[in-house]
């Protein structure tokens, strides 16, 4: 008996096979609805995170997908795993990773997006940062004022080659920003170099640069297996509308006609059913993955896989 098999890859930050964030274990949920339906599933911690070796600190969303290769030539060796029906999943940044690996190899032979992104990196998070602060209460014009430090921020790292000049580049303009905002909110007792050092350190690293200076579109074009994009229509991380269109777009102007797009209602970024798809529900909502988004998904794999 040779069973189809699908490679779960999680979203963005050191995760284990559970993908475990804030109480739940969505991959845990996913793979044992998947493996009960016939579908065999490989999950692995990331790299320098609970039992695998590596370094996470220092690794891009490319080195993640060199993670995912390796997990399909083990695949490729075992006996009871059908060598063609090999496919991918992705969540969120895991979304971005499985494109980036289809769409070189022969081996992947259909892809799930579950919110994955479809938009560059810095568009995506100028989009995030503005919904998820309208949701928390935070007043127009703050987040106009985040808005514009934010892109003039993302576009002094979009145009820099150096990374030495772009530390100095970003710590004067955000030293500026600083002193033309001064009621901005620091953490309690930190002064104002401190802070601006610590907002330096969160966009220079290795991982943010990457991200942000991505652009999903372009691997989405040379991806020529089936796809299947789904997200919620509450998710605030990954907003459905802008990135489910662009996914679509890309697909399509690449000549790849296998493409299912799905919206579901209610649902957030983790898949659960929410009341307003802020992040700071995450925890207290008991279900982990909605049963309407695994029957989609399964029934979606079930077709590829006939």
């Amino acid at each position: 008996m040779f069973f189809p098999a699908v490679i779960l890859i999680s979203g963005s930050g050191p995760q284990n096979r559970d993908e475990e964030l804030l109480g739940h274990k969505p991959f845990l949920v996913l793979s044992d609805y998947l493996t009960k339906n016939g579908i065999a599933v490989l999950r692995y911690d990331d790299r320098g995170t609970a039992l695998s070796k590596g370094d996470f600190k220092s690794s891009t969303s490319a080195d993640f997908a060199t993670d995912v290769e390796a997990g399909i030539d083990y695949l490729k060796t075992r006996k009871e795993i059908n060598k063609k029906k090999i496919g991918l999943m992705g969540h969120s940044e895991g979304g971005i990773i499985a494109p980036m690996v289809a769409s070189k190899s022969n081996d992947v032979s259909f892809i799930v997006l579950l919110a994955g992104t479809g938009i560059q990196g810095d568009q995506l998070l100028l989009l995030q940062q503005k919904l998820i602060g309208k949701v928390s209460g935070v007043s127009n014009e703050d987040l106009q004022k985040t808005e514009t430090t934010n892109r003039k921020a993302f576009g002094i790292v979009n145009k820099s080659t150096n990374l030495d000049k772009l530390n100095l580049d970003l710590t004067d303009f955000l030293k500026q920003a600083l002193k033309d905002n001064p009621n901005a909110e620091k953490p309690g007792g930190m002064s104002d170099d401190d802070f601006v050092q610590l907002q330096v350190q969160q966009i220079v690293n290795p991982w943010m640069l990457y991200f942000i200076k991505y652009n999903p579109a372009l691997t989405l074009e040379n991806v020529k297996c089936p796809v299947l994009a789904i997200n919620g229509a509450k998710d605030l991380q990954v907003p459905p509308k802008e990135n489910l269109e662009a996914i679509k777009r890309s697909l399509t102007k690449g000549g790849n006609k296998k493409t299912t797009i799905i919206e579901l209602p209610n649902l957030n970024h983790l898949f659960q059913e929410c009341k307003t798809g802020s992040p700071d529900e995450y925890s207290n909502i008991e279900q982990t993955f909605s049963p309407t988004a695994l029957t989609e998904i399964l029934k979606w794999i079930q077709m590829q896989v006939k």
